[in-house]
């Protein structure tokens, strides 16, 4: 018996040498399997005279199940150069009226006349 299956796939950058894709279903045999994303922001670290500031939206995830996200975007443009933040969220911490927000944190790449990174940390959206 076939199932009709629908979703799209994830590029995954790891350093894997056997390159993948993460697969997102959102539908199966007909019915959507509803999948969320989380808006992050926040401020890095005051280093080399400076922070930045960045923003984005997470990758999408499945609802209803044990998940992390991943994340990408740039900062702000400072002192004439900006950085890259990428990473994948801890798990989904619940909140007690439903719902539930993610943990990240990590360091921005190395860039700038004077080359350096940042810290950050925050919380996503709920």
């Amino acid at each position: 018996m076939e199932i009709p299956v629908s979703g799209f796939m994830v590029h995954s950058d790891d350093s894997d040498p056997m390159h993948s894709h993460q697969l997102l279903i959102t539908q199966w045999d007909g019915r959507p399997v509803p999948a969320h994303v989380h808006e992050f922001r926040g401020v890095t670290s005051f280093n080399a005279g400076h922070n930045h500031k960045y923003a984005g939206t997470t990758e999408p995830a499945p609802s209803g199940v044990p998940h992390t996200h991943r994340y990408f975007t740039f900062t702000s443009i400072d002192d004439r150069h900006q950085h890259e933040i990428r990473g994948v969220t801890g798990p989904a911490i619940p909140l007690p009226n439903g719902g539930h927000y993610h943990e990240f944190s990590g360091f921005t790449t190395v860039d700038g006349a004077h080359p350096h990174k940042h810290s950050y940390r925050g919380n996503t959206s709920l």
